[in-house]
């Protein structure tokens, strides 16, 4: 079954990344906490404060309005107190999300942090920390619980579960691990004065951008695939690969025409390359394939490829919607690419795809991380989201393309416009993680 990393069911509240804080500001001023019980400003027959929390998956029906939401807070001595909802309002430019206005309650005082859910049709959101008066104290947070199944269906929602156990490379905090000795020459052969690309976003010539994938359920039916290129090197099939899998590129892709499936039921990743339906998609042809136990760390067969050059899996490097806007945090490491790599890999990687021999190039699998000094602090909420996993979990060097051309899955609702300011970081941001043994034959 698949790892859960963090809370999530029915409508829930913002957060902010890696705390139990709310996302909430006053309804006026727009400050943020900790908030006075009462304002200057009077509203109606009183002058209570008014907060605003943003939310998602609320679920209301048509026609319904703050009616249907009920809020509360409880404090330090387990004290619940009723907040009233006077609006809800969608949030421009994120169709997703709402904001919810709330009457603080008269008896609150100076409580310090309470936690605050809202309940709408009998389902009750998680509970997040508002300080009334003062930050700090409180009751504590209430535990994980476990969380939802993924969803099924093309760039389905994964709902926080996380590929590979906790102590997987790919899951790895990398953040205070030693420079490499030799970063300011591996990392001048990519491009100092090059910048960070998103090769993912909404659409690109009329196919989504990026890297599809799928989830399934593990009844899927198991069809015949045809290894073309690498059957020496592919685990034998058969994949549940459905006939309407997203390729890559579009079905009339001439690129790599990826295909990913997550068996979300058997908790096994299944990935080919340059891959064709046959017959409707009763089988498919491939150049190659491999599969991953997502509850193993198992490495595949040294030498071997996969459907990356490095010999890795894709999917758990993509940028992905769901982690950037459900989670507010991606948990674990990126993938990118480089124009010209070495004919070496080292650890987690398990193979190269070049004959420069230069121990100035990158090997397959080298790691980068963006320098703990860079100020993130100008970029957008979802922005940040990307680049505070590039400082601790960095991205693997997985195959060769474009120069710091970095991985993610499409999605209609990504801002292509937000996503270019990732275009501003150059090279000379990142620096090399410390490698393991370097393997050059």
């Amino acid at each position: 079954m698949p790892r859960a990393s963090a809370q999530s069911s029915g409508p829930r509240l913002l957060k902010r990344a890696g705390t139990n804080r709310a996302i909430a500001v006053e309804s006026v001023t727009f400050i943020a906490e900790p908030f006075p019980l009462t304002q200057t400003i009077q509203f109606g027959a009183d002058n209570r404060t008014r907060i605003l929390l943003f939310g998602e998956n609320l679920g209301l029906l048509a026609g319904e309005g703050a009616a249907a939401i009920t809020a509360q807070a409880e404090d330090v001595n387990h004290v619940t107190y009723s907040l009233a909802v006077e609006h809800i309002d969608p949030v421009p430019g994120y169709t997703w999300m709402t904001a919810i206005t709330v009457r603080l309650n008269q008896n609150l005082g100076d409580a310090g942090d309470v936690l605050v859910g809202v309940t709408v049709h009998g389902q009750t959101s998680n509970r997040v920390r508002v300080g009334i008066g003062h930050v700090g104290g409180g009751p504590p947070d209430d535990p994980l619980t476990t969380l939802p199944p993924p969803d099924l269906g093309s760039g389905a929602s994964l709902h926080g579960n996380v590929p590979f156990p906790a102590d997987n490379p790919w899951n790895q905090d990398i953040s205070n691990a030693p420079v490499d000795p030799n970063s300011n020459n591996l990392i001048a052969s990519i491009g100092t004065n090059v910048n960070l690309h998103p090769d993912f976003g909404t659409f690109y010539n009329g196919a989504p951008n990026g890297i599809p994938y799928i989830v399934v359920a593990g009844t899927q039916p198991r069809v015949p695939i045809n290894f073309l290129l690498y059957d020496d090197e592919s685990d034998p099939g058969p994949y549940p690969v459905p006939p309407d899998a997203p390729i890559e590129g579009g079905p009339s892709s001439t690129g790599d025409r990826h295909v990913i499936v997550i068996d979300r039921d058997n908790w096994k990743l299944y990935e080919m390359g340059n891959s064709y339906p046959l017959n409707g998609g009763a089988s498919w042809n491939a150049s190659g394939g491999a599969t991953f136990d997502l509850n193993s760390n198992a490495l595949r067969p040294a030498g071997w490829t996969s459907a990356d050059a490095a010999g890795l899996p894709i999917f758990p490097g993509l940028v992905r919607y769901d982690e950037v806007f459900e989670l507010g945090e991606i948990n674990h490491a990126l993938r990118f690419t480089a124009q010209i790599t070495r004919r070496a890999y080292v650890s987690p990687a398990r193979h190269f795809a070049s004959n420069n021999t230069d121990p100035n190039r990158p090997p397959m699998g080298m790691r980068v991380r963006l320098k703990a000094s860079f100020n993130i602090s100008t970029f957008s909420p979802r922005i940040q989201v990307i680049l505070r996993a590039l400082k601790k979990y960095g991205m693997f060097l997985a195959d060769n393309g474009s120069n710091w051309f970095i991985s993610g899955a499409p999605d209609p609702r990504w801002d292509d416009d937000e996503l270019r300011a990732l275009k501003t970081i150059a090279g000379s941001n990142f620096e090399v993680v410390q490698m393991g043994t370097i393997v050059t034959h």
